[in-house]
């Protein structure tokens, strides 16, 4: 609807967990390094957390899609892949089954499952093909699941795993496998990562990121201003900073704005119940309003050299302004 407007190829904001518009930021590229060591090396129990909306599912889909590397060449993995955790015992032994190409008579003998799985694992590691088990939402997993999750990865060969088991969940997940009915479970985490919200400046790089893709040019969509304001709003989790950025390319379209200024990020805010986090409040107090800033290197007055980087005031924001032609 807007897309024409603001030279637009796509809709860059659509809630879906798309890799192609995946940014790496270190914590993500840290994340993202975990999952494809793990399952490359087949580490065995892999625990992915993060708040709500940070781009846990973003991150699985491009290991799903883009394969592994590890320490060798790239791999394509064959995954098997559950959205939703809350079955009970049998629905689960069908479920893999099913997602492993086993054959009928395992979907109801949980012995007849595991003689089978070993034996096609075995012939996935005779192969050289990764094979991971990824658990989206495991925070939801009832307890008797998460005993067979153990078992699983119980599956060995003599030298290594045969099936890695990703736990992804929110930091409720972390919480639940400090449960001592659980701690034999936690002992065989091999790895832990966690996605934590972006910051300002990610921010700003995730917005523009996902304009350029979409065939945009960032600066005539959203000044600097108003990429503050939806920091502020979205606290930096990406699936707010989604919704916030569509709704506003729909307001700034029926008012024909461009570039879509703060006010109409505010507007949203609202609409959505998004309170602000006060970021240019606390701007104002230690640099000036962060719109001021302008891509400097250079270190500020207010940053003398005794202090360390930690104690620093926040820097400016990168954002280029759109030309602006005289008449």
């Amino acid at each position: 609807m807007y897309e024409q407007f603001y030279g637009l190829n796509e809709r860059p904001f659509d809630l879906t967990p798309n890799p192609r518009y995946l940014l790496l930021t270190p914590s993500h590229r840290e994340a993202l390094a975990n999952l494809d060591y793990g399952i490359a090396s087949r580490k065995g129990l892999i625990v992915l957390t993060g708040e709500a909306g940070t781009g846990k599912t973003t991150l699985l889909r491009r290991v799903i899609t883009s394969g592994v590397t590890g320490t060798a060449r790239p791999r394509n993995v064959r995954t098997v892949y559950l959205a939703n955790p809350t079955l009970d015992r049998r629905e689960f032994v069908e479920y893999l089954a099913r997602g492993f190409g086993l054959p009928p008579e395992t979907y109801s003998s949980k012995t007849r499952l595991l003689l089978e799985l070993e034996r096609v694992l075995l012939e996935f590691r005779r192969a050289d093909t990764s094979v991971a088990l990824i658990v989206d939402e495991a925070q939801s997993l009832p307890h008797e699941l998460m005993e067979e999750v153990r078992l699983l990865a119980n599956i060995e060969s003599d030298t290594d795993k045969l099936l890695p088991v990703l736990l992804v969940g929110q930091p409720e997940l972390a919480d639940r496998l400090n449960d001592r009915e659980l701690r034999q479970l936690k002992q065989r985490v091999a790895l832990r990562c966690r996605l934590e919200p972006l910051d300002l400046h990610q921010t700003a790089a995730y917005i523009a990121h996902r304009l350029t893709l979409a065939g945009a040019d960032p600066a005539s969509v959203f000044s600097r201003e108003s990429v503050i304001a939806i920091y502020e709003r979205s606290h930096g989790v990406p699936r707010s900073i989604n919704v916030v950025c569509d709704n506003a390319l729909l307001s700034g379209y029926a008012l024909e704005r461009r570039p879509i200024g703060s006010d109409v990020i505010a507007e949203v805010g609202e609409d959505f119940d998004l309170t602000p986090s006060g970021l240019s409040h606390e701007a104002d107090t230690h640099t000036g309003p962060l719109a001021r800033g302008f891509g400097q290197n250079e270190l500020p007055p207010d940053r003398p050299a005794d202090r360390t980087p930690d104690s620093w005031p926040p820097a400016p924001l990168r954002w280029r302004e759109p030309e602006r032609r005289v008449p």
